[in-house]
């Protein structure tokens, strides 16, 4: 078969299942793991970070809303290479039209090709729909066995690290900050992810499914949140967070630590937050880590337990990030 992955997410899976070698195209954010970004890149991203041109957080936070507004495409994709390539099975998404090109102008395209290729949308917004995700993409390439096994060895990980924790505990309030600028706090999965590891997320608290019972324990699935969502600063800071991750999507680590330092070095409210007074701030590469619902998802959920939880023997070893202070 013959994959054609629009989505960072999507080609991890494929790559999870053992089928890197029929990957034949990529986005340009496709780039783990490393042997696949030897692949035709197809898409690309009409906004840049770069701060030296003030093209900071802010700059990008109003080019996607004027872009939003006049019905622009925040990406490109290379219909004539994707027509070279002749894919099978296009994989792509239509959950944010911000994080990568939008499902309707893959469509089109793909109704162009000859042969007309398979498309594929992945819209994950919990934890188990990433894992289920695992088993759509290994039913479409003819891996479900695969994908099976791949999933029972993540839900172990993602029991064992929660053995870690107490369900039961109300647990400490954790902020996690998705965009910086204005401040967008964690949605779907994200807030998932802080409440298993035994915190809280108070400004967007999963809420339980009707007719759920407790949904607690392993019923942990049934509690569900919202989108990220734009949060103002005192409000933020009203909550009085005792831990902080600052992850914002798309951003690389270098990226995400100068967003911190610039908090830091403009805002009195960043500065008062208990989290940063007793240097409980994780600074983490948001183009990695929790903002791809792909395989990795329980790495970020063993980072989250080991940061609230303080063990850090739990964390990958290759794990993106590092503890931020003003001095870092």
């Amino acid at each position: 078969m013959r994959i054609v992955s629009l989505i960072p997410s999507g080609t991890e899976i494929v790559a999870l299942l053992g089928a890197a070698d029929q990957l034949v195209g990529r986005s340009h954010e496709c780039d783990f793991p490393p042997e696949i970004t030897n692949r035709p890149q197809l898409t690309a991203q009409n906004t840049h970070y770069d701060p030296e041109t003030g093209t900071d957080a802010k700059a990008i936070d109003a080019q996607v809303a004027q872009a939003t507004q006049s019905g622009q495409s925040l990406y490109t994709l290379d219909e004539a290479t994707l027509a070279q390539l002749k894919p099978d099975l296009i994989i792509t998404q239509d959950l944010c039209g911000v994080c990568s090109i939008d499902l309707d102008s893959v469509r089109r395209i793909a109704d162009r090709l000859d042969p007309k290729p398979r498309v594929l949308s992945l819209n994950p917004t919990s934890i188990e729909d990433i894992l289920d995700d695992i088993y759509r993409v290994g039913e479409a390439i003819g891996m479900s066995e695969q994908a099976m096994h791949q999933v029972v060895k993540l839900r172990q990980r993602m029991d064992r690290a929660e053995e870690h924790i107490n369900p039961y505990d109300d647990g400490p309030v954790c902020a996690f900050f998705e965009w910086t600028d204005p401040i967008y706090i964690a949605g779907h999965w994200n807030v998932q992810l802080i409440e298993r590891a035994g915190a809280r997320h108070p400004l967007n608290e999963t809420v339980i499914k009707p007719g759920s019972g407790a949904a607690v324990g392993p019923q942990q699935a049934e509690r569900l949140a919202g989108h990220s969502i734009a949060a103002p600063s005192e409000i933020v800071a009203a909550t009085q967070p005792q831990y902080l991750v600052i992850a914002p999507c798309g951003l690389t680590l270098d990226q995400s630590r100068d967003e911190a330092n610039r908090l830091y070095r403009e805002h009195d409210w960043f500065r008062s937050l208990p989290a940063v007074q007793s240097n409980r701030v994780a600074v983490v590469d948001g183009n990695q880590m929790f903002n791809r619902p792909g395989p990795r998802i329980v790495d970020a959920l063993e980072f989250m337990v080991a940061f609230i939880n303080d063990r850090p023997n739990l964390i990958p070893s290759d794990f993106p990030f590092l503890r931020w202070s003003p001095q870092t």
